[in-house]
């Protein structure tokens, strides 16, 4: 009887996990061999992450990490063209217009998400081939392992639309080397391939066409540890040829990042830019003559402070910081101008970094008391 008690179980267990299955569910959670595997499965939508994608992989994750039978996690994007480009930045604006309460949950769930991510006990390898931006990032970078490919591209865009670097950047972007985090932050600047990992931000590099078998491979470890896992994703690395004899980026320009992007507030950036008057620094001036104003002084604050907070501490400052976006001008203008309209024109409010006043960027970061975000 109690053989037939477990085959039911085992049935059961079946049962509950196709469902999760499902080919036409937004995100798919499944158990192979000792792994769990987080599919995200919007790829018409390069598979943002909206509300209800981030509410099923948080509980899964959490029993995953107690379950003595899952050894690692893994998670992926379908459809070959996005890893996840980002939150689904639409539903929130639309939300936060009449005042609805999806544009808190949201930003709760989904920072909620990204400390699950960077607390996991468990190994946690993503797989960020295509697309990796914003939301995407915050799902990925926070974990232990991060495998890019030559298909990768990463940007932390939210400065053109009125935000700010979130999902754990004012943690993440300040640890890169020398100033390239700032950098990245405000300018939104993108990398693609394997500048994604000289960068810090993924861990590994292989050919996209490699990663079923990575993904077969390590499946097949048998109750492997942090270790075993690193020496599977390191021979995969050691294999991978792909522009190897390319130079980093940005490695011509570090010295110019470092020493422009250390001033202490956006105007002296602004002005050392004008000083520098090299072709990269007036390519960057004019870059940040675009992004939001507000937004700019928020994330050079966020990325300071962030840089001696723990990861905790950032998701709770870019909590209050959301929230007081949610509450502006620039956010809702910004998704309109590059989302919606697509006339990249927004009107930002106010116009000019002159304008934006220290106490208006102070009170963006003070406590919500009741409403902060616990974690």
């Amino acid at each position: 009887r109690l053989r037939a008690l477990n085959r039911l179980q085992v049935v059961l267990q079946h049962l509950k996990m196709s469902k999760q299955t499902d080919s036409t569910a937004e995100v798919l959670l499944e158990k192979k061999g000792g792994a769990g595997i987080i599919t995200l499965n919007r790829p018409k939508a390069l598979n943002a992450l909206n509300l209800s994608m981030i509410q099923q992989i948080y509980p899964q994750l959490k029993t995953w990490e107690q379950d003595p039978e899952t050894f690692l996690i893994i998670i992926k994007g379908a459809g070959g063209k996005a890893f996840c480009a980002g939150g689904d930045i639409r539903a929130i604006r639309e939300a936060g217009k009449v005042g609805d309460k999806l544009s808190q949950d949201f930003f709760r769930g989904e920072y909620r998400l990204n400390n699950a991510v960077g607390t996991c006990k468990k190994p946690y390898v993503a797989l960020i081939d295509g697309i990796t931006m914003g939301g995407g990032v915050g799902v990925s970078i926070h974990g232990h392992f991060r495998v890019a490919t030559e298909k990768t591209l990463f940007a932390m865009p939210e400065t053109a639309i009125g935000l700010f670097p979130d999902v754990g950047g004012g943690y993440f972007l300040p640890r890169l080397s020398g100033k390239i985090g700032y950098y990245l932050g405000l300018t939104g600047c993108r990398l693609k391939g394997r500048d994604v990992l000289r960068a810090g931000i993924a861990t590994h590099f292989v050919e996209s066409e490699k990663l079923p078998a990575l993904e077969k491979d390590l499946i097949a470890l048998k109750s492997p540890s942090k270790e075993k896992i690193a020496d599977l994703l390191n021979s995969y690395h050691m294999k991978c040829t792909v522009d190897q004899e390319k130079e980093f980026v940005l490695d011509e320009h570090m010295e110019k990042i470092n020493s422009l992007f250390s001033a202490n507030s956006m105007e002296e950036i602004v002005k050392k830019l004008k000083q520098d008057g090299s072709p990269f620094a007036m390519k960057q001036l004019e870059t940040l003559s675009k992004m939001s104003p507000t937004s700019l002084k928020l994330t050079l604050r966020q990325l300071r402070e962030g840089a001696s907070m723990s990861l905790q501490e950032v998701l709770r400052m870019e909590y209050r910081l959301s929230q007081a976006c949610m509450k502006g001008h620039d956010f809702f203008e910004g998704v309109r101008a590059v989302l919606i309209d697509k006339d990249q024109s927004p009107k930002w409010k106010p116009a000019a970094l002159e304008e934006v006043s220290d106490e208006f960027v102070d009170n963006c970061f003070k406590p919500l008391g009741n409403d902060d975000l616990k974690l």
